[in-house]
């Protein structure tokens, strides 16, 4: 897309309030059947944070250091905000920018890695938005787990974090579980290793003590299989370890400080580790570290001009377009995550 008009910035939303939690769940588990009894037991996890989830406010303040990135580099483009599962809702906000006469624009989602819900279904979303109409061309950019602007910051944090132990740490990478089923389809589960090892090949080897992939969040019935081990049990494991090394927690699949790293991580996982006596501290996301915003704009310029398509390690830059069939399963238990 040679003269987008514009950027979409496309996230998952979370609740502003606490009378936004229970119709926010409904949205996230919209055609799952989950009962409003499940649902405000999640809701008991925001009520511990005023009903609030931070997303929203983060990914304002992305959107405010790409406006000042982009303005600094000679790029004049709007930004607009949509949400999938709250407000703004990427349907009001693309038929704003109809309004306002854009034809033209290109989309970034919050999301480093390729899975249904954190790729193909953002497109379906996109999709749905423009609907019959064949008034505005969207273009999402392609996924960015390996992009030196992505791996470089969190390099950065992690050294940040395991320098404050007293020891060597075990480096424990954290991510969203998602059902084998959804796995099947996707190459989320070898994404996040292949950044995970990106970011250990920025580190100092006599600074930490090696690294582990682990998951978070599930939900949904136990006999369904997710993608393990949970980063909770992972706890355990190493604390039953003679000589236990001290832990830093990586949420290297989020780019921001949002719920799921402050009640997962910072409320759970935090009490788990109390509970073992086990020293354990976390790296920071992504956030709005320059390097971060100055990919965006990078990966904005790929679309606009024949600048280079950056990347680390050996798989090259994902595509603009999912191969056929990528991400396509959809099916996910009944349960009720808590993503915003």
């Amino acid at each position: 897309m040679r003269d987008p008009q514009a950027l979409l910035f496309l996230s998952f939303g979370g609740p502003e309030q606490l009378d936004d939690v229970i119709p926010f769940l409904r949205n996230v588990t919209k055609g799952r059947n989950v009962p409003d009894e499940r649902l405000a037991e999640v809701a008991t996890q925001y009520e511990m944070f005023g009903g609030r989830s931070p997303i929203n406010e983060q990914n304002r303040d992305l959107i405010n250091a790409l406006e000042a990135e982009l303005n600094a580099n000679g790029h004049d483009l709007p930004i607009y905000f949509g949400n999938r599962n709250w407000e703004p809702y990427v349907g009001d906000t693309v038929a704003t920018m109809r309004a306002d006469g854009i034809e033209r624009a290109l989309v970034f989602v919050t999301s480093a890695f390729g899975s249904y819900s954190g790729c193909r279904q953002y497109r379906e979303n996109l999709a749905e938005a423009i609907g019959d109409h064949d008034d505005i061309e969207l273009q999402k950019l392609r996924l960015f787990y390996n992009h030196p602007g992505f791996i470089e910051p969190a390099a950065a944090n992690v050294a940040t974090a395991i320098a404050s132990h007293t020891a060597p740490p075990r480096i424990v990478f954290t991510a969203h579980s998602i059902p084998h089923s959804m796995a099947a389809s996707c190459d989320y589960e070898s994404q996040l290793n292949e950044a995970a090892q990106l970011v250990v090949d920025q580190l100092d080897p006599a600074t930490h003590a090696g690294w582990d992939l682990v998951f978070q969040s599930r939900s949904g019935p136990p006999h369904i299989p997710w993608l393990e081990p949970d980063v909770n049990d992972h706890l355990a494991t190493l604390a039953e370890a003679d000589g236990a090394s001290p832990v830093t927690l990586v949420p290297l699949g989020f780019i921001s400080d949002h719920m799921e790293v402050m009640f997962d991580l910072d409320t759970q996982a935090v009490e788990t580790a109390n509970g073992l006596d086990l020293s354990m501290n976390r790296a920071h996301t992504v956030g709005t570290a320059p390097r971060f915003v100055t990919m965006i704009r990078e990966l904005i310029e790929e679309q606009t001009s024949d600048k280079t398509r950056l990347f680390i390690g050996s798989a090259g830059p994902w595509p603009d377009q999912c191969p056929e069939g990528h991400c396509m399963t959809a099916k996910r238990p009944a349960g009720a995550g808590r993503p915003g």
